[in-house]
Order: C-alpha cells, then structure tokens, then sequence
C-alpha cells in the first residue's frame, strides 16, 4: 500500500471555503506497480482552473477514482469526505451531482452515493465502442494532422515514455490521456470528440488500471511509439488498426485484473 502526501501552502486556507492540497493516494490492486509516484493536486486558483467550490470538488473526486483511491462500488462517506476535502456538505453533495451526470457515481435515494461499478459485459461492450471511436480519430487525424500536432504528439509520447521508465504511472497516464485527447481533436469532428469524451469518462479509471500489469504497461507503452510513427507516416489504415488493437489488449488487461482480484479474494475467504 503506497501513502504520499502533498506539501501544505504557506498560508493555511479556510477548510470551509476551498479544497485542501493534502493529498493521500492508494493502491490496493492486485498486481499494482511497486514504487508508484503520484503527483499532488494543486488546488484551484482564481485564474482558471474549476470556477466553483463543487466544481473544484468535482475535480479532486474524478481524479480518486481514476487513480483507484475510490475504487468501483465504494460507498462515498459525506462525513469522512468532508473531513478529509475540508468542505461542507453542500458543494459536495452538488460535487456527486456532477459526477452522477458523468456516470461516474451512482445516486441512490436514501442510500446517498457510490463510485459507479461495470459489469463485465458492460467493460467489454464500453472499450469496444471506444475502440471503434479512437481507430476512426486516428484514421481521419492522418488526413488533417498538421506539422505543429503530429510535433506535439511526439514531444508528449516522449514525455510520457520517461514517466514510464520512472514507472509513475499517474503522471504517465495523464499524458497519455492527452495525447489521446490529441488525436481526437486532428481528427476535425466534432461529434466524434463530443461521444468519445462522455464514453472515455465512464472508462477512465479501468483505462488507469489496465497498467497495473507491468508486461502490459511495457506493451502499451511500445505501442504508443508505434502510433507516434503511424502519424507522422499519415498511415490512417495502420494508426487506426494500432488504436482499436491498443483499446482491445486494454479492455483485456482490466477483465484479467478483475479476474485475479475475484480469485485472491475467493482464495482469503477459504484460508
């Protein structure tokens, strides 16, 4: 089990008005990297970021459950939430509201809220939707790509690979999620970046765990190499055979870890 904590500002901030940095990030999957580096979350800030309290709340939740610190199915305690995010129940209930509207929490009357958790079929059917979805951005980002994209996906897939030799894999999958992002805007369509991020929010944090296996980590990281010459070849019938494959092995590499989840568990409950 992995524990970092972020560094507090100068200035202690009003536990009622803003999020605190602290900052704790667990791993408890089967198969987790060892010696994972996670970043901390900086707090919002008035010029950008999330613009509201819930906004901001919002934004520190998504992120725990893409990371794993709320895995799927956990209940989220108001209390402890509020305790531990230093806001009041209010922003945080509109918090659960927003990401209920994402269908990354599930709200039930009289119950209150939980990460929402997919069934295997529904992990299969998701990851093969967005499989078909990047292999068509990447087939029509290699007609539009300009120079100044294709430099920019390479300087982050660069990026990205010195994070995974350094096996931080949160700071790796956050450039990989832009690059990612990078791609779909080449592509010039609008409806097809609209329907692939309301999917890629169901899916984000099975998409973080499929790299818990580090074969498979090592795997999709050489892929992303190969798509980095794929686009820049303009090759759209490889760049999308290469994406829809790459969505695939990780749809595998999640039902795996499940799998080996559901067997460790079966194998404490008999001892």
């Amino acid at each position: 089990m992995l524990f970092q904590r972020g560094i507090a500002r100068k200035r202690r901030p009003d536990v009622r008005s803003t999020v605190s940095p602290v900052r704790i990030v667990r791993y408890t999957k089967v198969n987790a990297p060892d010696s994972l580096t996670p970043l901390p979350l900086a707090a919002p800030s008035s010029a950008g970021g999330a613009s509201t309290l819930a906004d901001a709340l919002a934004d520190r939740l998504r992120q725990m459950i893409i990371e794993g610190e709320l895995p799927p199915g956990t209940r989220l305690n108001e209390r402890a939430l509020c305790d531990r995010l230093g806001a009041s129940r209010t922003p945080l209930r509109e918090a659960f509201r927003l990401l209920a509207a994402e269908h990354l929490v599930e709200l039930q009357p009289n119950r209150g809220a939980q990460v929402v958790s997919l069934s295997d079929d529904d992990i299969r059917e998701s990851f093969e939707v967005m499989g078909a979805l990047e292999a068509l951005a990447g087939e029509r980002a290699c007609r539009h790509v300009t120079p100044e994209e294709v430099a920019e996906v390479k300087a982050l897939t660069f990026e990205m690979l010195a994070c995974h030799a350094r096996r931080d894999l949160p700071a790796y999958y956050r450039i990989n999620r832009l690059i990612h992002q990078c791609i779909n805007r080449a592509a010039r369509n609008a409806l097809l970046t609209q329907v692939y991020s309301n999917l890629n929010q169901r899916i984000e944090n099975l998409r973080f765990r499929s790299n818990f296996d580090q074969l498979k980590w090592d795997k999709a990281a050489r892929e992303h190499s190969e798509m980095v010459e794929a686009l820049e070849a303009r090759d759209g019938a490889r760049l999308g055979a290469i994406l829809r494959h790459h969505l695939h092995e990780k749809c595998q590499a999640v039902l795996d870890g499940r799998r080996a989840e559901r067997e460790a568990l079966d194998a404490e409950a008999a001892e």
